[in-house]
């Protein structure tokens, strides 16, 4: 899995076009209010899936009177089918992108405070589990994993 981030209108998706040259791929973006697993149960699914909006997705399942380690959970076992998506074919690769939300100041209102907060531990785990990650500021990428090298 390749996980990108960086600021809001960066850039991050003319990177992934450009860095990838795709000409046929799924890409399901939150920001059009689609949900993550739409398309997911086409069997003739293109090598390349993009995921783009993690934080508006979290935004979506924000629910106060959830605890936020479960809403963390429910988000990542949505995420589940398609690494596994990805680990069945060594052609297939899923990126995901994330606009980075933890930078300024922190918000007043606790709903956007928790929604900040859970952000931040889905990326984490995301970090964790990608074996490429890469930052895109103003257009410019920094990498800072990638364990497909090693």
């Amino acid at each position: 899995m390749h996980f990108i981030t960086g600021g809001a209108c960066n850039g991050k998706r003319k990177w992934v076009k450009r860095h990838y040259t795709l000409d046929r791929f799924l890409w399901i973006s939150a920001y059009d209010d689609e949900g993550m697993l739409e398309g997911f149960e086409n069997t003739e699914l293109p090598s390349t899936v993009i995921l783009e909006g993690v934080e508006t997705w979290i935004h979506k399942q924000l629910d106060t009177s959830t605890p936020p380690d479960m809403i963390l959970k429910i988000f990542m076992q949505d995420i589940e089918p398609w690494l596994q998506w990805e680990e069945a074919d060594r052609q297939r690769r899923i990126v995901i992108i994330g606009t980075d939300i933890s930078k300024g100041i922190v918000p007043i209102d606790k709903h956007d405070r928790l929604w900040r907060d859970i952000t931040g531990w889905a990326y984490q785990e995301l970090v964790r589990q990608a074996d490429r990650v890469d930052v895109i500021w103003y257009g410019i990428e920094q990498m800072i994993k990638n364990e497909r090298e090693r």
